[in-house]
């Protein structure tokens, strides 16, 4: 998600963005549809992290392992993943509206199905389910914000970093918040809280003509003739593989219940926002995108390393061990 948004941005600063000395408009006057899009955004990413938290409590009441409960993870995103591939050629031929909708539907429908679920296997398929809604909206979201902004393409991007930094930062407290209750609030709460965004989007965002030129299903994988996107998509394949691991993970060897690991990933959310907003633009407006990008990339390994020499082994392998 990340690295779309990276991509957008190095597109902007090469092309030479807008004169320096034109005015532009606050950031925060956008039309009532682009706020409309940054909030059901904002759900979109807290779908990322909500079930963090609750992953030993569903384990525990349902009775699974932790590689059966981190599913829950590799069935939402490997469909996502996928599922981008074609969202930008069924978006140029439905419109980016009826996408954004349709999207939003299936998160809906799939996250109250998950909530109502009462088996893992359930669970792991219905986040299958609500991967590809996910993949619907969020691949048709950017393109939406920067086509309705007003400000220019950097100010829609600042939106879109802040809903993906709030959303995922508000995922975790969220899933933690509710999951003391039941591990089966969140689902409801995700559910509740798309139903509101669908409605906003079908009300406020005025209906968008699809695109003059079709896109292929082949556009995504010759765009990856471009050297440089190869590299940052390989780049951003190995970042995502490695949080989505520590992500799924993390819950059980903390020994922590769900309102704390809620709060451990909310500060880590709240750090990536304002990073996010305030402080990557600024370096790279100083020290240029590769180096900021290799800089970062270096101190996330360094940073593990540590993690990993400097921590006390816990054995995690059966729920009996929490």
């Amino acid at each position: 998600m990340t690295s779309t948004t990276q991509s957008a941005r190095t597109t902007q600063s090469t092309q030479g963005g807008e004169p320096a000395d034109q005015a532009k408009p606050s950031i925060l006057q956008q039309p009532r549809a682009v706020w409309a899009v940054a909030f059901a955004c904002v759900i979109a990413f807290m779908g990322i992290g909500l079930v963090d938290p609750i992953l030993k409590p569903i384990a525990e009441d349902l009775d699974a392992s932790p590689s059966q409960v981190s599913l829950l993870f590799t069935s939402y995103m490997a469909v996502t993943g996928l599922a981008m591939l074609v969202t930008g050629a069924l978006s140029s031929r439905i419109g980016p509206k009826r996408t954004l909708l349709g999207g939003l539907a299936l998160i809906v429908l799939f996250s109250a199905l998950a909530g109502s679920s009462s088996t893992i296997n359930e669970i792991v398929g219905f986040r299958a389910g609500w991967g590809l809604g996910n993949a619907l909206f969020i691949a048709t979201a950017l393109a939406t914000i920067v086509g309705a902004a007003s400000g220019g393409v950097a100010s829609a991007i600042i939106l879109y970093e802040a809903a993906l930094g709030i959303g995922i930062a508000a995922g975790p407290l969220l899933g933690g918040a509710l999951g003391d209750v039941s591990w089966r609030g969140p689902f409801f709460g995700v559910a509740t809280l798309m139903a509101i965004a669908f409605v906003a989007i079908a009300v406020f965002l005025p209906p968008i003509a699809p695109a003059a030129r079709r896109t292929s299903l082949a556009d995504p994988f010759r765009a990856l003739r471009h050297r440089g996107l190869l590299t940052m998509a390989i780049t951003a394949l190995l970042y995502n593989f490695g949080f989505f691991t520590l992500l799924a993970y993390t819950p059980f060897p903390l020994g922590m219940g769900a309102h704390q690991i809620g709060l451990i990933f909310f500060g880590w959310g709240v750090c990536l926002a304002v990073a996010s907003v305030f402080v990557a633009p600024r370096l790279q407006h100083r020290f240029g995108t590769l180096p900021v990008v290799a800089a970062a990339l270096l101190a996330f390994a360094v940073d593990l390393a540590v993690m990993g020499l400097f921590t006390e082994p816990r054995p995690c392998s059966s729920s009996a061990s929490w």
